[in-house]
């Protein structure tokens, strides 16, 4: 596990005046667009590494850790200057969207999908994804506020709009998951006796 180095410090005194550090060390106010923004996606990760740590079906917690990849590269890019961003190592690209679309349709092809409104909390794990997924759609929509400012983050706008639907579609498969689990629990009760 990568730490931060030892001759660094976790605190700068920045914060104390309001302010922090965008990636090219521009100081801005904590209120600033941008920093609410990466703010969100730093809360979605938590919630996503929660429901990582949660969900043991199949393919899930390498989706989630996969995605929560994706959302560090997606804040690098809303920290940097536009000049920046043509020097980013890795960037959200319509691949990402593609492999967010090939999981919904895996997961909507084996699991279905409701036919009614979904209330959360039929089982912990899916309550923290949906919990996820509502960050997820918070942020989404503070990075069209940031584009609609600059125009530089309409293939994020798209990533975060499909993993929405992503996080949404796996909360529904655990739940049906743990339907299964439940059933075949009983039926193999009931036969042993």
């Amino acid at each position: 596990m990568n730490g931060i180095p030892l001759e660094m410090k976790i605190y700068t005194r920045r914060g104390d005046r309001g302010q922090s550090s965008i990636l090219n060390g521009e100081a801005v106010y904590k209120d600033d667009p941008r920093l609410k923004t990466y703010g969100a996606l730093d809360e979605l990760q938590s919630h996503l590494g929660m429901a990582r740590s949660l969900i043991s079906h199949e393919s899930v917690p390498d989706i989630i850790r996969s995605v929560q990849s994706d959302i560090f590269t997606a804040s690098s890019e809303l920290a940097s200057t536009p000049n920046a961003l043509q020097r980013l190592e890795r960037r959200i690209g319509p691949e990402d969207v593609t492999r967010l679309e090939r999981w919904i349709d895996e997961f909507t092809e084996t699991y279905g999908l409701p036919t009614h409104f979904v209330a959360p909390g039929e089982s912990l794990e899916s309550a923290v994804l949906h919990v996820a997924r509502s960050v997820c759609r918070r942020g989404e929509r503070l990075i069209v506020t940031l584009n609609r400012q600059t125009g530089h983050y309409d293939q994020l706008i798209t990533y975060f709009n499909r993993l929405g639907d992503l996080i949404f579609v796996l909360a529904w498969a655990v739940d049906v998951m743990k339907v299964i689990e439940r059933v075949v629990e009983e039926l193999t009760r009931n036969a042993v006796r």
